[in-house]
C-alpha cells in the first residue's frame, strides 16, 4: 500500500474519554488503554510486536490486577498463545509475537476486579498491504453481470414519490420514493432529499447496513442537501420504512429466525441468490438519480458503511456512471477467506459453519463477493476502517483496498471497532466535494 495515500488516525486519550464508542463505553467505571510499540499498529512480517496494557478504574491505575490474555489470528476461533501479566502501577507489557504471512493478530484481554470481569482487545497488523483475496473471479463474471443489467434495462424506469413534511426543513425537501425494479413487481423504498434552492446538483446513493429494518433517522445526514447534494438513502427489501418497528421484527424473524438470514437465501444458485436483485436495485437507483432534472449531469457518488459500504463498492464496479465511491469497513468481502486459514468477510459464513461449505455456495458467492467488483472500479475511491473491528475485520478491508486499481485513498483508524465517528462521517462529504467534476 502507498503509505503517502494513507491517513493514520491515532485517538488521543482525551478524545477517547469523551467518546461514546464501543471501545470505551459511555459512563463506564473502567478504561482500557492499549499501546502497541509501533505507533501505527503495523509491523513487517517477522517483526516482534508488543502491546503495553493500561487499566484504570475511576481514572486510577489499578496496581496488582492480573490481566489474562489470549492471542490468535484475526477472527480465528482458537488462540495460539495464552498467558497473564500483573499490572504494575496500572501497566504491563504483553508480547504479541509475529506472523510469517501477512495478516492480523488479535490480543483479547480480561481482568477481574472486585468480582466483576472486564474485557477488551487489540489487533495489530503484519504487512497487510500484501494481503490478497482467496476468492477467485469466475471467468464469466463480467458476462453474467452485463447480461443481468441488460435484462433489467428492458424494464422502464418507474417510481412514485411522496413529500415527507417531517423530514423536510427550511433548506431541505424530502420525498419518500417507491422504486420499481422489474416486471415481477419487486421494489425498494428510499428517502430522496433535495436542496430547497433551485439548481443543478451532484447525486449521492446511500445503501443501508445489514438487517431488515427501517431507514434510521433520515435527517441525521441532512448536511448533504444543505451543502448542495441530492441524496437518496435506500432500503433493499421492498419494505416501506414507515412501517412499525414490530412489523420489521416480525419480517426479520421470518428469515431463518435471524436478522440477516436473507444473506443465505438462494445461495445454491447464482441466478436465484437474494442479493442479485439487491445489487441490481443499486444500479436502478442510479438510473433514477441520473434521470432527475436537478442532477448536474456529471457527478454520481455512492457511499455507505458495512453492508452499505459493500453495496457502494459493488455499484461502483457495476456502473461506470459512478464518479466517486466512499465505503466504511465493507462487508461481503473475501467471504470465503476462512478457507485460507485467515479471516473472511461478514457474514462469516465459513468461520464455523459446515452447511455453507459446498461447491455450489462457494461458486455463487464468487459472483457476489466485493473483491471481484472492486477490481472493476475506475472511479475515485475512499475507504476507511478500524483494526479492532470483529464484524468486518481489518484483514478483509485491506484486501479490498489492495485490489483497487483506481485512484484511491484510505483513512485508517486503528482503535475503531465497527463504528465511525460523526467527524469521520462528515469528512466523507468533504472528500466528495474535492472530487466534484
Amino acid at each position: 500500500m502507498n503509505r503517502k495515500k494513507i491517513i493514520l488516525s491515532v485517538c488521543l486519550l482525551l478524545t477517547v474519554l469523551c467518546a461514546t464508542a464501543e471501545n470505551y463505553p459511555y459512563r463506564s467505571d473502567v478504561l482500557w488503554v492499549t499501546v502497541p510499540n509501533h505507533a501505527d499498529w503495523l509491523y513487517k512480517t517477522g517483526e516482534q510486536a508488543t502491546v503495553e496494557v493500561q487499566f484504570y478504574k475511576y481514572g486510577i491505575p489499578q496496581d496488582g490486577v492480573i490481566v489474562s490474555y489470549a492471542i490468535g489470528g484475526d477472527m480465528m476461533v482458537s488462540a495460539d498463545t495464552n498467558g497473564a501479566v500483573k499490572l504494575n502501577k496500572g501497566k504491563a507489557v504483553i508480547p504479541i509475537g509475529t506472523m510469517k504471512q501477512p495478516g492480523f493478530r488479535d490480543c483479547r484481554l480480561k481482568a477481574t476486579v472486585n468480582g466483576k470481569t472486564y474485557t477488551h482487545h487489540v489487533k495489530v497488523g503484519f504487512s497487510p498491504e500484501q494481503l490478497r483475496p482467496y476468492t477467485a473471479m469466475p471467468t464469466d463474471f463480467l458476462d453474467f453481470w452485463e447480461k443481468a443489467k441488460a435484462e433489467q434495462a428492458e424494464f422502464p424506469l418507474k417510481y412514485t414519490r411522496q413529500y415527507v413534511e417531517q423530514y423536510s426543513t427550511d433548506k431541505v425537501d424530502c420525498y419518500l420514493v417507491k422504486l420499481e425494479l422489474n416486471k415481477r413487481g419487486q421494489c425498494i423504498y428510499g428517502y430522496l432529499s433535495y436542496p430547497k434552492a433551485k439548481g443543478k446538483y451532484p447525486v449521492v446513493l446511500c445503501p443501508p447496513g445489514a438487517g431488515i429494518k427501517t431507514i434510521k433517522e433520515p435527517l441525521r445526514r441532512k448536511y448533504y442537501p444543505e451543502e448542495g447534494f441530492i441524496r437518496f438513502e435506500i432500503e433493499i427489501h421492498g419494505l416501506n420504512p414507515e412501517m412499525s418497528s414490530e412489523a420489521f421484527r416480525e419480517i426479520s424473524a421470518a428469515f431463518n429466525g435471524r436478522e440477516n438470514g436473507y444473506l443465505t437465501n438462494g445461495l445454491d444458485s447464482r441466478d436465484n441468490y437474494y442479493m442479485k436483485r439487491v445489487y441490481l436495485a443499486c444500479v436502478r437507483s442510479i438510473d433514477l438519480l441520473t434521470s432527475l432534472p436537478e442532477w448536474d449531469g456529471k457527478n454520481v457518488i455512492v457511499q455507505g458503511g458495512s453492508q452499505g459500504g459493500a453495496l457502494a463498492l459493488v455499484t461502483a464496479g457495476l456502473d461506470k456512471r459512478v464518479t466517486a465511491c466512499v465505503a466504511n469497513h465493507p462487508a461481503l468481502s473475501d467471504m470465503a477467506g476462512y478457507k485460507a486459514g485467515r479471516a473472511g468477510g461478514y457474514p462469516h459464513l465459513y468461520r464455523q459453519s459446515v452447511d455453507m461449505d459446498t461447491p455450489e455456495k462457494l461458486r455463487t458467492l464468487s459472483y457476489y463477493d466485493v473483491v471481484n467488483f472492486a477490481k472493476q472500479i475506475k472511479a475515485d475511491t475512499y475507504l476507511t476502517w478500524g483494526f479492532n473491528d470483529d464484524v468486518c475485520p481489518p484483514t478483509t478491508s485491506y484486501i479490498v483496498y489492495n485490489v483497487l486499481n483506481c485512484p484511491k485513498e484510505a483513512l485508517i483508524t486503528p482503535i475503531n471497532e465497527h463504528w465511525t465517528s460523526e467527524d469521520t462521517e462528515y469528512g466523507h462529504l468533504l472528500w466528495m466535494k474535492k472530487q466534484l467534476k
